[in-house]
């Protein structure tokens, strides 16, 4: 058996229905969301497809119902806020905020696999009218819109690339040669029709630092706009520059070590995103992030040192490079609910 699934049995039910090469749910607008209604012993979602959270005494909540009385706060970003890695709901960040480290108000989960910045904000925009009053909103965020930064400009557009992209892009190319076929032949006025010269396709890999400018541009694009929002219900705004093991800190725990090898004999984290894994990437990446942050007022914390500060050479934080064990989500969490003041 791997070590993998020794040591991680509950990525095999992830596996199965929460990531790439699971059962995707195609959305309007989104691209793509989680299940809905999938019920298991690991990961619970609402109708709707938003992860559950779990709060003290069984207490429970999600976006899709059922929702507490009063106001709420939330935990928004991609598959590190979903809980990718975490055994139960109950070990996701958003419940042990909850339920141990800033009880005072629920949480809930607004995470969504997989998500650039552009599918974050748009998730807020398209179910923020189910919410009761917002307190607070932490954004935990950051590392998606850097790897996918490294895609060429034909597929990252105006808006960023998203994961799966190169599918999507694919099919419409197939469906745009089958109506140029349909429609080939005579003319409106029964000439020939000419067929269109190919436009060039820009396929260079952009150099590190444009990588980081271009995630950086993005992300605080879009954080502006989740900034109006905030204010205009009244709730408090952070980002958090999300954790990559390898940002905090260089040689990984045993347990990490094994994990990662073996992940990297299918497809190896390096390879695929290049430099961006340093510790200097993240520092750079980050001095950006910050800036902009202070320029629009929103807080920002950098929790990769944070973590880094709290942590023994052996403590086994991740699952793989992005996620979490319970006991990292826990441990998060409660760095989370110091450095940011929550009750």
């Amino acid at each position: 058996m791997s070590h993998r699934a020794t040591l991680t049995p509950q990525m095999l039910q992830y596996a199965e229905k929460f990531d790439d090469r699971g059962d995707i749910r195609w959305m309007p607008y989104l691209m793509y969301f989680h299940a809905a209604g999938h019920t298991s012993d690991v990961v619970n979602t609402d109708r709707l497809g938003f992860r559950v959270s779990e709060g003290p005494d069984g207490q429970k909540a999600a976006v899709g119902g059922p929702l507490p009385d009063g106001p709420v706060r939330l935990l928004a970003g991609s598959s590190t806020a979903f809980g990718i890695g975490a055994s139960t709901d109950g070990d996701t960040l958003s419940s042990y905020l909850w339920k141990k480290h800033a009880p005072s108000l629920p949480w809930l989960n607004f995470g969504g696999r997989s998500h650039n910045s552009t599918q974050e904000l748009l998730l807020f925009t398209l179910y923020r009218h189910l919410l009761p009053q917002v307190d607070e909103i932490v954004l935990f965020s950051g590392f998606n819109n850097l790897g996918l930064s490294r895609l060429p400009s034909s597929v990252r557009g105006d808006s960023g690339a998203f994961f799966n992209c190169n599918d999507f892009s694919g099919q419409m190319e197939e469906l745009r040669a089958r109506n140029r076929k349909a429609s080939a032949g005579r003319g409106l006025f029964g000439g020939r029709k000419k067929e269109a010269a190919a436009e060039p396709v820009d396929l260079r890999v952009p150099e590190l630092a444009e990588q980081i400018d271009l995630a950086s541009e993005l992300t605080l694009r879009h954080l502006d706009s989740w900034k109006l929002l905030a204010e205009g219900m009244g709730a408090k705004l952070t980002f958090v520059l999300q954790p990559l093991a390898t940002w905090v800190r260089e040689t990984p725990a045993p347990q990490e070590k094994l994990i990662f090898d073996e992940l990297d004999e299918i497809s190896n984290f390096g390879e695929v995103y290049g430099d961006i894994s340093s510790m200097s990437a993240r520092e750079t990446y980050s001095k950006e992030l910050q800036a902009g942050c202070e320029r629009m007022g929103v807080r920002y914390l950098d929790i990769n040192p944070v973590i880094a500060d709290a942590i023994g050479k052996d403590d086994w934080l991740f699952v793989d490079r992005i996620h979490f064990t319970d006991e990292g989500h826990d441990l998060v969490a409660g760095l989370l609910a110091k450095e940011l003041e929550l009750s």
